[in-house]
């Protein structure tokens, strides 16, 4: 061991407050197994606040989540609350996002459970492994009293647990852990005298399709999930991959189990997977996005610049036609195209927001796209508001197309509205038509793309007014 360890504490945490809990029960059931390995105090810090009980000996934390950097031991708080229900006849599921670790979760509890002395029985089919108590000489009463089971699961079996009942959910490298599995496995829980679901993983990582684990963190540190409680060890910000005081400050077993030559040897190149994985800094945007928040933040703008002429506007439904985007454009002097959003409605909410706005602002040219087209169009023309039209396929391509190079040549410039912001940095390419053309989707689950190909739609009709050439007679 050396003289240098690991931050034993969170560098960030929300713990209900509690006065009793099994943590050290289960702690010491841990450490008097026949094994070298004993919990570290990190360890121990968090097995209190997970198995806090209130006055009525339920769980303080009915949910409970945590992030700690790979390597460090994270997966050994499963197993400990794995031993503490063995010892408590609890039902429980274990579920991972890869077959090899449940497996390995699966041998590791059955090796500290016969070391415990427990009796007990295993079935094993790769991905669907379990345990559970057997004692042939047994009275009837002793087998109600101490049955236990433990199934370990991966979650990309179908179905995996559905149809059966737990006392204990345990979600393994969660941030692989999708919405769809959720609604699956949320209930398995619900019969239960006394639930906890209990969360552990990494932030996600470029190739990671969870969403209900950064989700679920944000909610919790804001106080607004209850009975739920959250630990982790990590950065604010983008450090330098060298920075070994932060590798000690994000990386609670290094120096005990984790050695700095090991860290050393994972840096490479790609600074953001270091400080992802190794130091658990949570991104504020999708890996996969598109646009950037440095190439979008780079055209944000303080105040409104010296732009001159009329007004562009544009008008998008969205492809489920829930919601309706007005957006608008103006050139500027520094030849750049300022964009705004004016607002986004529900569709339900009608047109008479969009035609007051039209028809009283001064337009000079206006696009509409979307299944509402047809209809906006034929409204304006009753209200006298005739310079409307629908672009072509073709031209909406084009329009999201230009609308990128101006992001990312500095062409396109905004003031900050944060709904406009956190969509832009979480959308990806969707494709349209068959020669590389796109539109935009969503990476946060429930976001409405309308307000970004709005946004594109209004630059692209200022742009090209710009290209058009003036006519003069002579």
């Amino acid at each position: 061991m050396g003289e240098r360890q690991g931050r034993q504490t969170p560098t960030k945490s929300y713990v209900l407050p509690y006065s009793k809990t099994k943590g050290k029960e289960a702690i010491e059931l841990y450490n008097s197994a026949k094994s070298d390995v004993k919990a570290m105090p990190w360890q121990e810090l968090l097995t209190y606040d997970i198995l806090a009980v209130n006055d009525e000996d339920h769980w303080v934390h009915m949910k409970y989540g945590y992030e700690v950097s790979r390597r460090n031991g994270k997966s050994e708080l499963g197993v400990i609350r794995c031993l503490y229900g063995v010892k408590h006849s609890e039902h429980i599921l274990y579920t991972a996002h890869r077959s090899d670790t449940a497996r390995a979760i699966w041998e590791r509890v059955c090796d500290f459970a016969s070391s415990l002395g427990f009796k007990f029985k295993t079935y094993s089919s790769f991905g669907r492994e379990g345990i559970e108590w057997n004692d042939p000489d047994a009275t009837k009463e002793e087998k109600q009293l101490k049955h236990f089971k433990i199934d370990f699961r991966t979650r990309n079996s179908a179905g995996a647990g559905l149809g059966s009942g737990y006392d204990c959910l345990i979600i393994d490298e969660a941030q692989e852990y999708t919405t769809e599995q959720e609604s699956s496995l949320k209930y398995v829980v619900s019969a239960s005298e006394n639930p906890q679901t209990l969360y552990f993983g990494t932030p996600p990582t470029l190739v990671s399709r969870g969403n209900t684990f950064p989700q679920m963190r944000k909610k919790i540190l804001s106080g607004e999930m209850a009975d739920s409680g959250w630990s982790e060890w990590s950065v604010d910000s983008m450090h330098d991959p060298q920075d070994v005081d932060a590798w000690y400050e994000t990386n609670p077993s290094l120096g005990i189990r984790l050695q700095e030559r090991v860290v050393r040897a994972e840096i490479t190149t790609d600074e953001v997977d270091f400080n992802v994985q190794r130091l658990g800094l949570w991104l504020s945007y999708n890996q996969n996005a598109c646009i950037s928040p440095v190439e979008w933040n780079s055209g944000i703008v303080d105040a409104l610049p010296d732009v001159y002429g009329k007004l562009y506007a544009a008008v998008k439904y969205g492809h489920d036609n829930a919601n309706v985007a007005l957006c608008i454009s103006l050139k500027t002097r520094a030849h750049t195209i300022f964009t705004e959003m004016i607002d986004c409605r529900p569709v339900k909410a009608g047109n008479e927001w969009i035609l007051h706005f039209l028809k009283n602002a001064d337009i000079q040219k206006a696009v509409v796209d979307g299944n509402g087209s047809k209809t906006l169009i034929e409204q304006c023309s009753v209200v006298g508001f005739r310079k409307i039209t629908a672009p072509k396929v073709s031209e909406v391509i084009q329009a999201n197309n230009d609308f990128e190079q101006a992001i990312f040549s500095g062409n396109l410039q905004h003031m900050q509205q944060p709904s406009l912001d956190e969509l832009v940095i979480n959308c990806e390419h969707r494709a349209i038509g068959t020669n590389g053309g796109f539109g935009y989707k969503t990476l946060v689950e429930g976001r409405d793309v309308t307000l970004i190909e709005a946004n594109a739609l209004a630059y692209w009709l200022c742009e090209t007014s710009k290209r058009v050439k003036q006519v003069v007679n002579y």
